[in-house]
């Protein structure tokens, strides 16, 4: 009789022999290995994908970040060996974060108030306008060709009160749509600059970190290739801040001297812009142009000539020359690399392409190069 009081069944002296070690074969561990890896890997990429879209709308600003931090860094660097005590905490990255935002709001602020005196000008001319009309301006006689189109189509719906009022008015509702399109605009740019000087502050204050951390997954993932490649991104970034901003900005210091001395309507605002535009190669020549017009719309045609003459050849001897020997000769990278990967990354990934378009041509130039390269193997004749 059991404990419990019923008699003995036959399944309770059944005992299931263990499963000896020796009968699991090398092949059948090699196989429960590899599942093991694959679901790892298939649950890694799981987490990376499902990371990835949760943060989506951030990750531009996120590469912003890197891409602030990785042009700095070197100046960083020195900050830091000035001043020891002050890299040991918080305050230094704080301090040069607070710089690098300081270097962006300053001139978009000024930007902002040119342009907000500029609409309040507009809105006083148009409300000018539907009181009294406005006149022919003289520059239209001297037009080269279709003077006297212009005349007709202005006289008809600009220099009579009511028709300038009536044609005034279809701005009104494309002006509100337009203020709620810029506002909501700058409310997301402004976001997204936030994350991105908030990225560059953790940057500095755990750079060091951070690249040791990825050295080490580069070596495991890649092995020692994988520095050789984060070598020649970051030099392309070094190379394509040098060749984009810093000659950009010299063309804009440059034009807007000009701008200054030929008599050009808001040379320091003008500046900007072409600063801004010199940036991606050829569209410099857009505010130039502007300028030019400008002049002669008010009578100096020498001078819009000059400006316009001067303004050419800069903006060539830059994009020619200057900025394909800053970006190219930190990279080795050919010149037609260089303006594929500029005037490509800026079309698929806008302002920020122009960063990550020549890195990307610079990592697969790298590559051909090393898989390209002759290695003492001879090629058979014929």
């Amino acid at each position: 009789m059991s404990q419990s009081g019923l008699p003995p069944h036959d399944d309770d002296h059944v005992h299931l022999p263990p499963c000896p070690v020796e009968d699991i074969t090398l092949e059948q561990r090699q196989a429960a290995r590899r599942a093991q890896w694959k679901a790892r890997e298939i649950l890694a990429l799981a987490i990376v994908a499902i990371t990835t879209y949760t943060i989506h709308g951030f990750l531009s600003a996120l590469a912003w970040g890197v891409v602030f931090a990785v042009a700095t860094w070197p100046l960083y660097r020195k900050i830091q060996a000035r001043w020891p005590r002050l890299a040991q905490g918080a305050l230094l990255p704080a301090l040069c974060t607070a710089g690098m935002a300081l270097l962006f709001l300053i001139p978009m602020l000024f930007v902002g108030l040119e342009a907000a005196n500029e609409a309040q000008n507009v809105l006083g001319l148009m409300k000018h306008a539907r009181n009294a009309g406005v006149p022919v301006p003289v520059w239209v006689s001297r037009l080269p060709f279709g003077a006297n189109a212009v005349v007709k189509w202005w006289n008809s719906h600009l220099s009579d009160p009511s028709a300038a009022a009536e044609f005034f008015s279809s701005f009104d509702a494309r002006g509100l749509a337009m203020t709620k399109t810029v506002g909501s605009q700058v409310v997301h740019r402004g976001t997204l600059f936030f994350f991105s000087i908030l990225t560059l502050f953790f940057l500095y204050k755990d750079g060091d970190t951070i690249m040791r951390e990825c050295t080490v997954a580069s070596r495991r993932a890649f092995g020692r290739r994988g520095e050789l490649i984060g070598h020649q991104i970051i030099a392309s970034i070094h190379g394509t801040v040098a060749g984009l901003v810093l000659v950009g900005v010299g063309e804009g210091i440059i034009m807007g001297v000009i701008y200054f001395l030929t008599g050009v309507p808001h040379p320091v605002l003008l500046g900007g812009a072409t600063a801004i535009a010199a940036m991606i190669p050829f569209c410099a020549m857009i505010p130039v142009g502007l300028a030019a017009t400008l002049l002669l719309v008010d009578g100096g045609t020498m001078s819009a000539v000059a400006v316009f003459a001067i303004g050419a050849v800069v903006i060539f001897t830059a994009d020619h020359f200057v900025r394909p020997g800053l970006i190219g000769g930190s990279t080795q990278l050919p010149f037609l690399w260089v303006l594929l990967g500029i005037v490509g990354g800026a079309e698929t990934w806008g302002l920020l392409g122009l960063f990550l378009g020549p890195a990307a041509m610079a990592t697969l130039h790298l590559l051909w190069r090393n898989w390209s390269r002759e290695r003492g193997v001879a090629l058979p004749e014929g």
